[in-house]
């Protein structure tokens, strides 16, 4: 038995399933003469028929049915070996973990679904990203990739698709003067102090988020800072400030009465990207990412 060949197998295992040489021939890409040749030399190393030839189809021998029998699951665990190793190799296979900022929007649990209905073998587990921590979770290597508001200016970072743009919201107190008006624009800002988030996210992120001045260079007033999105709305609704948010994350917070949100314009909009870190989990990410471009 030794200098085995697959390819024997697999024209083994194909002329069963079709018991018909040009059948064979043309499932496994070769001519029907090839296929007699894989099995004589099978045959050979065994010592035995293995198939009963006719003139219009093939038929196993007792022999050849036992070995059927015995090689199609030993055949079927080797192929699994293989495409499951593969797959570790690309960093694909296992569990995919993502973490999210603020809430799920239809685009991201498309992809998520996606991803599952593609690769149903490998779990997705959810972890909600601290507002105020976007990039910790990656170097602590507790997701593989995170969907995290732009802007990303990590070196050891990835910033792969981005997605998800949508118009800026302001939550404020009902009390506020803004809550009464249908908008307001990005230079009315410098009269309303805004939530920020404090560290341990990165400052130009935290300006990205909580701008220190309007488009047309006026100075915005800085509120307190907050680490978590409930916590900000939290302090909206108390009136100290209005919290810039999008508005798919405003939609589904709509719902506290604490709060109201008003469109703003003249602001750039607000963008979702995928992140993930350049050395480790590349291939599970890049993966995801994927879906996200599919449904982009």
């Amino acid at each position: 038995m030794s200098g085995l060949e697959i390819r024997e197998l697999e024209a083994f295992l194909v002329l069963a399933e079709e018991l018909h040489f040009g059948r064979a021939g043309e499932r496994l890409y070769v001519s029907q003469s090839r296929v007699s040749q894989l099995l004589r030399s099978l045959e050979g190393r065994i010592g035995a028929p293995l198939v009963e030839r006719t003139s219009r189809r093939a038929e196993l021998t007792p022999l050849g049915e036992k070995f059927l029998a015995e090689l199609r699951p030993a055949y079927g665990a080797l192929r699994a070996a293989v495409d499951h190793t593969r797959a570790t190799a690309r960093g694909v296979g296992g569990v995919l973990r993502i973490g999210f900022q603020g809430t799920i929007d239809d685009h991201l649990a498309k992809a998520i679904a996606g991803f599952e209905e593609r690769h149903p073998d490998r779990a997705v587990e959810l972890t909600e990203i601290p507002l105020a921590d976007p990039f910790g979770s990656l170097r602590r290597r507790e997701v593989d990739a995170a969907v995290v508001l732009l802007p990303v200016e990590e070196q050891d970072l990835v910033l792969g698709p981005v997605f998800s743009r949508q118009p800026q919201m302001l939550a404020v107190s009902p009390r506020h003067p803004f809550a009464g008006k249908e908008l307001v624009t990005a230079e009315e800002l410098a009269e309303c102090p805004l939530i920020g988030i404090h560290g341990p996210a990165p400052e130009y992120w935290r300006r990205a988020q909580a701008p220190d001045t309007t488009p047309g260079g006026r100075r915005i007033p800085r509120g307190p800072t907050a680490g978590t999105l409930q916590e900000g709305l939290g302090l909206a609704a108390a009136g100290r400030g209005g919290m810039l948010l999008c508005r798919s994350t405003a939609e589904h917070q709509g719902r506290r009465s604490s709060v109201v949100f008003v469109p703003v314009t003249g602001l750039p909009e607000s963008v979702l990207g995928v992140v993930w870190h350049a050395e480790h989990g590349v291939g599970r990410a890049r993966a995801f990412a994927g879906e996200i471009v599919a449904e982009c």
